[in-house]
């Protein structure tokens, strides 16, 4: 057979190593002295050529290096804020204010007439004077 400079490529091995699966696939089980070992050799040498070693994908090396940070590093503590609660003040009602003389009653004020109810006023007498009030206007 006569071959053309730059043929022999196809002469060269196209693998290096070669794996042969016999029956179902199963995951394998690593020991944590094991992961640590592969972790640390990580560190040294590329992820790329110590999961090609063991042969891991490098996405399961990088998770092992996270979980292995994570195991060395403390929890962090919670952080709590202090809360402070204030009642906030009512907003003042247009036709409702306090009462000027301080005893505790209330001024209402409807279409302009001025109804002071005082502390301890039956609230019957008062819903029917406001009912009073509103009917007249």
């Amino acid at each position: 057979m006569l071959m053309m400079p730059g043929d022999g490529v196809l002469t060269e091995p196209l693998a290096r190593r070669v794996e042969i699966f016999t029956g179902a696939g199963r995951r394998r089980k690593w020991s944590a002295e094991a992961k640590a070992q592969i972790v640390a050799e990580s560190y040294a040498q590329s992820v790329g050529d110590v999961a090609d070693r063991y042969g891991l994908a490098k996405t399961q090396l990088f998770t092992w290096r996270r979980d292995a940070r994570m195991k060395t590093l403390p929890a962090p503590e919670p952080k709590f804020v202090p809360v402070v609660v204030e009642r906030a003040p009512a907003p003042p009602h247009p036709k409702r204010r306090r009462s000027r003389r301080g005893d505790g009653g209330i001024e209402l004020e409807i279409d302009g007439v001025v109804v002071r109810v005082g502390r301890g006023a039956e609230a019957k007498t008062v819903a029917a004077v406001i009912r009073a009030l509103k009917a007249e206007r």
